[in-house]
């Protein structure tokens, strides 16, 4: 079923649901955004990520909710990068750097949305000098759900080559209020990518060994972070693991509600919004405040335009862009 929900720049912002036995989702046009992820658990329906009840809220309350961010998610120093012997030139939205794609970047765009068999299609064509991006791509995701498994493939069509690092952007609480910090993570990466004051990569590589970013044995990040300082840092995770198995495991304890995240991307980044503070309130009335969601975003590292030793992000039209994710949330065994 798809609706529309509001208008905004001339164009529709359209709503689906997917149901299933076990699960309801919404997910609007606008971003190509889940706003809503519902578990029946603890004797009532979880709202399992952070958003809000309608659709104008996110034009100026959000901090990139449920979004599906690029064309490159996280940051890209300086907001240039080489490419094919020149200096590209993004646009600078995070200081001098560039995070999400831009300011007008996918989290920010108006989808094509259709329903398909078990799910939805939601399309995208983004033009040469996109936020400064060279050529055109073609984006297409498409998400199914099959009892309380979502699964996503998220595809970019480049006509020449250019960079494309995606990255599904919810925040999850699995209690659906309150903060995050007593929740049990767990995370198969044994080092991480340290940053800058500016949160940009150094280049270096380092063991989690020590650090509050060690979720090799399931935790808290409490625990891990006793100080309060927050997390906002790309994990690398094992070389070699399984893809079919989970590359990180969100546990609820107060509604028994587990979520593990199979990738097939080298990355994770691990946010738990430390200063986040929403005015407006969030699902079921609550209000969003500091470690209120964890997001768990599967991509290639940061920066990596800028880094060529790191995997790279840069597809073509031999080799376009592709991601599959596949997100479980449901009562843990």
């Amino acid at each position: 079923m798809i609706r529309t929900v509001g208008r905004h720049d001339g164009r529709e912002i359209r709503e689906a649901v997917l149901e299933s036995a076990t699960s309801r989702i919404a997910v609007l046009n606008y971003g190509a955004l889940m706003r809503d992820w519902r578990v029946f658990a603890a004797g009532r329906a979880v709202p399992c990520i952070l958003g809000f009840d309608s659709f104008p809220p996110y034009l100026t309350h959000s901090k990139s909710f449920g979004i599906v961010a690029g064309r490159v998610a996280n940051r890209i120093a300086n907001a240039t990068f080489p490419l094919g012997g020149e200096t590209v030139t993004l646009v600078a939205n995070e200081g001098a750097h560039h995070l999400h794609g831009g300011p007008a970047g996918l989290g920010k765009q108006i989808w094509e949305m259709e329903t398909a068999t078990g799910g939805l299609i939601l399309r995208h064509h983004s033009p040469e000098g996109a936020m400064g991006y060279p050529g055109r791509v073609d984006f297409e995701i498409s998400m199914a759900l099959d009892g309380p498994t979502l699964t996503l493939t998220m595809t970019g069509a480049p006509d020449r080559p250019t960079p494309i690092n995606l990255a599904q952007h919810n925040y999850y609480n699995l209690h659906g209020s309150g903060d995050t910090n007593g929740h049990l993570l767990e995370i198969d990466a044994e080092h991480y990518t340290p940053v800058d004051a500016t949160l940009i990569p150094t280049g270096a590589v380092l063991p989690v060994a020590g650090t509050r970013l060690d979720f090799r044995q399931m935790t808290t990040p409490a625990a891990q972070d006793p100080a309060g300082v927050g997390v906002d840092l790309n994990l690398v995770l094992r070389p070699g693991r399984p893809v079919s198995a989970p590359a990180a495991r969100l546990i609820g304890p107060e509604t028994g509600l587990g979520l593990p995240v199979v990738t097939d991307q080298p990355g994770l980044q691990l946010f738990n919004a430390p200063t986040m503070a929403i005015a407006h309130p969030g699902h079921d009335g609550a209000q969003y405040g500091a470690f209120a969601g964890i997001c768990l975003e599967a991509q290639k590292f940061p920066d990596s335009p800028n880094r060529p030793d790191w995997p790279s992000v840069i597809a073509t039209p031999e080799e376009p862009y592709r991601q599959h994710l596949s997100l479980t949330i449901a009562p843990v065994a």
